[in-house]
């Protein structure tokens, strides 16, 4: 079994753990639509619960666009979960409003009692690009879209306040497929947030989905991007031909220097089978899963694979150790 529900397609997912059980949360649209590519435009997040990440209890939906006018109208699109010390659940997301007809990107925060049942703080809008001279602005020439989505936030292990990555896009002047980054905002209390410098740009044209995690004595940021946004400056650096999937940047500090980990893609392929994947920590060590997009060239799949797991080396370098196709639910 993996995440998957008959009538709706499901894309990106994060994750939270709570003892013995997991909490899964995704992006899902209604496959009435007809065309799959509707679906970010018609959005809304699911949550799910597991004991092992395989076996999938639904909740429902637990999180929409507002009724709007608002800044959140049209999405809600990716985002993560954690708790407070005092046990309180947030939410930081992705939103779009229609009044910019979904170009401009923007972070909302919400919070719960109980993972599934979510108050928007306020507006919802916790931070926005406020012109920062780091970050692109939308400007179609460069790029279809104003970038700022995809909120990861943690625990900052140097001090009591919490660190957040985004994805992002820094102004350019070369190749537009090199000014991807990776956000980075820094709060006190999960409700006052100010925007700090990118933590690492290059390489591409969008890093989607970052996911930052420490292992051993390492960070890493797992990222996802498509083969077309490959700048040319990475494509010569690897023998590697252009893939679509998932791969990280590496450091000795969440805060960076952070560079692309060598050799080739951690997941990745020329059909775009898996995408917008996680790393998990399990008492097994840690596990890899992401949507089943269109492998093998088919259709829109649409749901959430079931785990692979990741080996380490020791260099540090992450490896997946694939289950047999079967297990995996590709088909």
């Amino acid at each position: 079994m993996t995440i998957e529900l008959e009538n709706k397609w499901i894309w990106d997912s994060w994750y939270y753990r709570e003892g013995d059980t997991w909490h899964g949360y995704f992006l899902q649209a209604d496959k009435s639509l007809g065309d799959p590519e509707l679906r970010h435009w018609h959005v809304s997040q699911g949550h799910a619960t597991s004991s092992d990440l395989v076996n999938w209890e639904h909740k429902g939906t637990c999180f929409a666009p507002s009724k709007g006018p608002a800044w959140d109208d049209k999405t809600t699109w990716t985002g993560s979960v954690l708790r407070d010390a005092e046990g309180g659940w947030h939410l930081f997301y992705t939103g779009c409003s229609e009044a910019d007809k979904g170009m401009k990107q923007r972070i909302g925060h919400a919070v719960s009692a109980d993972g599934h049942n979510w108050q928007r703080v306020g507006s919802g809008l916790c931070l926005d690009l406020d012109d920062h001279p780091d970050y692109e602005e939308y400007n179609p020439e460069r790029w279809h879209d104003r970038a700022m989505r995809d909120p990861w936030v943690i625990a900052d292990p140097d001090g009591d306040g919490w660190l957040m990555y985004f994805t992002s896009r820094k102004p350019g002047t070369g190749e537009s497929n090199a000014d991807g980054s990776i956000g980075f905002a820094t709060s006190p209390n999960l409700v006052d947030w100010s925007l700090q410098p990118p933590l690492f740009v290059g390489g591409f044209g969008q890093l989607e989905v970052p996911q930052v995690f420490k292992h051993g004595e390492l960070w890493y940021c797992l990222f996802c991007t498509a083969s077309e946004h490959w700048s040319t400056e990475y494509k010569n650096s690897t023998t590697q031909s252009p893939v679509t999937g998932s791969h990280y940047l590496i450091a000795e500090s969440p805060r960076g220097p952070w560079k692309v980990a060598p050799g080739n893609f951690l997941d990745g392929d020329v059909d775009n089978s898996r995408y917008a994947s996680r790393v998990v920590e399990t008492p097994e060590g840690l596990a890899f899963l992401g949507f089943i997009s269109t492998p093998g060239g088919q259709p829109f799949v649409g749901k959430v694979s079931n785990p692979d797991a990741v080996r380490v080396d020791e260099q540090g370098l992450l490896h997946l150790v694939r289950a047999p196709a079967k297990e995996l639910d590709r088909d």
